[in-house]
């Protein structure tokens, strides 16, 4: 494994204690979908993504948009390792305090491109940012991370139809497919396998990949910003609750925080696997 890569492990490793402490922190929060997104967030920000977050404003930046609006405690702890704002500022999280609430919010926190947290509605707005992008003939690429779950709503599917429309090569849209949502199985819920052949039928690229392989998040990536003439689709294949072995794949861990003992346990695997990450 070369030393870039080893590199993007350690900042998805951490990213995850460090989304654990905020939860427990504050008793509140979403682990389960933050936790199988954080791979695919700590490569969009360290390598994919042309931003500078001494300058988060910058109109020509690519931007990022979190559809699943309440998977925070992944993308606060990735923008602060990434230097939009001090990791001390997380210990604020949904506090009244503070400003970090429990859904993506613009206004008060740094490097937020667009708040969410009303699902289906985030997607809405990152196609409306490529197509300005397009009409404003900028060269930026919009991104947008969106739940298996959350793509139960119409609204979203009403984006896809208008992305590819207007034919979207700007944006890349990622569904991060654990499998679950707050009230099971996304199977049981609300079927919507084979998510590939629709995709492709409303006329977007798609693109298939392990969510938890840095390096195929990395090409699957490069194939996206390659690609002309239609908008790209990544179905990232993850386990909710990566990383904690009592929360990976429990439908029960989406939205809530851990006691004291599961705290305790928890930290200590998230504790073990950065310390093999950084050779320790």
């Amino acid at each position: 494994m070369n030393n870039d890569m080893r590199g993007l492990e350690v900042v998805a490793a951490k990213g995850r204690l460090l989304g654990l402490d905020m939860v427990y922190h504050c008793a509140s929060g979403h682990l389960g979908g933050s936790f199988s997104a954080m791979d695919i967030l700590t490569v969009l920000y360290f390598d994919v993504m042309r931003v500078d977050p001494k300058d988060p404003k910058d109109p020509d930046r690519d931007r990022f948009v979190l559809s699943k609006g309440h998977c925070t405690p992944a993308l606060y702890p990735i923008l602060a390792q990434r230097g939009y704002f001090p990791e001390e500022e997380l210990q604020m999280f949904r506090s009244v305090e503070g400003h970090m609430s429990g859904h993506a919010e613009m206004h008060h926190v740094k490097g937020v491109d667009m708040s969410t947290g009303s699902l289906g509605q985030g997607i809405s707005a990152a196609v409306g940012m490529a197509l300005a992008g397009k009409l404003d003939k900028k060269d930026y690429r919009v991104y947008s991370l969106l739940g298996d779950g959350e793509i139960e709503e119409g609204q979203v599917w009403e984006a896809f139809m208008a992305a590819a429309k207007y034919k979207l090569d700007n944006l890349c849209a990622v569904i991060d497919v654990n499998g679950l949502q707050i009230d099971g199985a996304t199977a049981d819920v609300m079927p919507t396998e084979p998510l590939d052949k629709k995709l492709e039928a409303f006329g977007w690229h798609v693109i298939k990949v392990d969510g938890h392989d840095l390096a195929a998040l990395e090409d699957a990536f490069k194939l996206a910003q390659d690609y002309k003439g239609a908008p790209t689709m990544i179905l990232a294949k993850t386990v909710k609750g990566k990383g904690v072995s009592f929360m990976e794949n429990q439908a029960g861990w989406h939205g809530k925080a851990p006691n004291e003992e599961q705290y305790q346990q928890a930290r200590q695997e998230l504790v073990a696997a950065l310390a093999e990450k950084e050779g320790k």
